[in-house]
């Protein structure tokens, strides 16, 4: 099953095409794409039902976020084993998490506001919970999960890594725009192995990342199982899984996002997002930081 965010009203999509479901369901379901979550296992069962014949196309210049208001976010950082290696770090014992807030979160084809400072790529697959989560075992972890999209976690480099530990890791990675999902949400049914996904990213043309989620050294389900260990996880939260090799930061030269870029993001069966940044009309929390202290 896929659906969309098109305009602000939840979409059951085939073959380019969409059912409203409010329409469809006489109103059992919302149009809210973010409501759908908490009645997730009975959205399932009425879909399976559904006919799209004569349904309207997508227009995909419409499509926004699929999870547009999640509760939480959270993201894992290094959590591939060549991403370690080019960061000069060790291998994590156990998921090393941060967040990103809500405000950062656009649609799949937005215009994003590029700050001042050394703005980064990272493309990840992103899980979204659909079943209140607590304690889960992660032999039964994708049993928790709605579906997955794609993203890319942007990050400020130097907001990011900004002072003495613990650094400004939530801050760097949550201007507005820095969380881009879509443009669908997939259900893990529709892959041939959830556990092993194409992701990749485009810079202006040229490849910058690409690689598969069996690569991940905590996959999703050990990622559902970890976090509900130590807080519970509600319907609509979504975990940014991490990123494979390949980041501008640690490039030789560094290869960062300008206004002159386009930033394509693909994932399997999931699709591809592409974004373009404008001047930003303000001058970020960075360049003041840089200007009081001197640095």
């Amino acid at each position: 099953m896929r659906v969309a965010n098109q305009s602000g009203r939840l979409k059951l999509v085939g073959d380019g095409v969409g059912v409203d479901v409010e329409v469809a369901s006489q109103g059992r379901f919302t149009s809210d794409p973010q409501a759908v979550f908490d009645r997730w296992d009975e959205f399932r069962l009425w879909a399976e039902s559904i006919d799209f014949h004569g349904a309207e196309p997508i227009v995909e210049s419409d499509l926004q976020a699929p999870v547009p208001r999640p509760g939480q976010i959270f993201a894992v950082g290094v959590n591939y084993r060549d991403h370690v290696e080019e960061s000069g770090l060790s291998l994590p014992e156990a998921p090393f998490v941060f967040t990103k807030f809500p405000g950062s979160i656009t649609g799949p084809y937005n215009n994003i506001e590029l700050p001042d400072g050394s703005v980064d790529f990272e493309v990840e697959l992103v899980a979204v919970i659909g079943r209140a989560a607590r304690h889960v075992d992660a032999s039964n972890g994708w049993d928790y999960v709605a579906g997955v999209t794609l993203g890319q976690d942007l990050s400020e480099r130097q907001l990011q890594l900004s002072g003495p530990a613990p650094q400004q890791f939530s801050l760097g990675k949550s201007y507005a725009g820095f969380a881009p999902i879509g443009p669908v949400l997939v259900t893990p049914d529709e892959f041939a192995d959830p556990d092993d996904i194409g992701v990749s990213t485009r810079l202006s043309g040229d490849e910058m990342q690409n690689s598969r989620t069996r690569h991940l050294i905590f996959p999703i389900p050990e990622l559902v199982a970890y976090l509900s260990s130590i807080l519970p996880l509600s319907p609509g939260d979504l975990i940014f899984t991490g990123t494979p090799e390949g980041i501008g930061w640690t490039r030789e030269p560094k290869r960062l996002i300008s206004t002159d870029d386009e930033l394509v993001s693909t994932a399997d069966v999931i699709g591809e997002m592409r974004h373009r940044f404008i001047p930003s009309r303000h001058h970020s929390a960075t360049s003041s930081a840089r200007s009081s202290t001197n640095v």
